[in-house]
């Protein structure tokens, strides 16, 4: 109905329809939606295997993950491309020999997931009144379908409750969101003005960095993170320099059985391994 408003054509009568239609879109009720769908799929979402690729400057991994009940646990399998040496995969098979032997370091790096999973949820949570959104039309989706096309920019009148909150002010871009599901598929922002981060750390970011990401459906309208692209630089602490280059890919998603615990995972990795699971 939105669609044929905005490609209606010639008379008054049908300028007037378009208009209405495009003034009554709330594109901030939209993107409260897609968060508050992201939030609720997370509370108990399958768990998954799939590979992840990172380049981290000039370094590229490749690493197996297995999500369990008690958090994630990864295998690394490549290097630049390569398959690890001999010793380095012997390394990688005493380093999961120690980890299934010490479930305090599991449970450590859990609680460090959730606490960075809380910050993202928080910021996320404030999306829809810290920018203001604007239809741009109705577009395919990258993986089907169709989705909401938005631009957006800070909102003026947004007063961030805390410093990690205040990066949001610094942000202008473009949003997709699929039409069927309501879920955020791509992001492409950039940074306008140098703002000040507290994600545990004080510092700044300069202007110019940007930040992508892409999500989709991975099966049973589970929807994952499929890649991010970081391009920042700044300060950390106001002293020491940051430059954050990271492009991460997931893919090979595949369920695994409800309730698996964080040993029986790495026994699969040993057991399985490069070979697991298939992109």
């Amino acid at each position: 109905m939105l669609l044929a408003s905005l490609g209606a054509a010639g008379s008054p009568v049908a300028g007037a329809q378009a208009k209405a239609g495009v003034q009554a879109f709330d594109g901030s009720a939209l993107v409260r939606r897609a968060v508050r769908h992201r939030l609720d799929m997370d509370q108990g979402h399958p768990l998954l295997r799939f590979v992840l690729s990172k380049k981290d400057g000039a370094r590229e991994t490749t690493k197996e993950i297995i999500e369990t009940k008690d958090g994630d646990v990864a295998r690394l399998i490549a290097v630049d491309g390569k398959p690890l040496s001999a010793d380095a995969e012997s390394a990688e098979m005493a380093r999961l020999d120690f980890l299934a032997a010490h479930p305090e370091l599991e449970e450590r790096r859990h609680r460090s997931e959730m606490r960075d999973q809380a910050r993202i949820d928080h910021i996320l949570g404030m999306l829809p009144e810290a920018e203001i959104y604007t239809l741009e039309g109705m577009v395919p989706c990258d993986a089907g379908g169709s989705c909401y096309r938005m631009s957006f920019r800070p909102n003026p009148k947004f007063v961030p409750p805390d410093i990690a909150a205040d990066a949001l002010r610094g942000f202008a871009g473009e949003v997709w969101i699929d039409k069927t599901q309501e879920r955020l598929t791509r992001l492409e922002a950039h940074l306008i003005v140098d703002v000040d981060f507290g994600f545990g750390i004080l510092g700044r970011v300069d202007k110019g960095g940007t930040v992508e990401l892409q999500q989709r459906d991975v099966g049973g309208q589970v929807w994952k993170l499929t890649g991010l692209k970081l391009n920042l630089t700044g300060r950390a602490l106001l002293v020491k320099s940051l430059n954050i280059q990271i492009d991460e890919g997931a893919s090979g998603f595949r369920p695994m059985k409800p309730g698996l615990g964080y040993r029986e995972a790495i026994e699969m990795l040993k057991r399985e391994g490069p070979a697991g699971a298939q992109p």
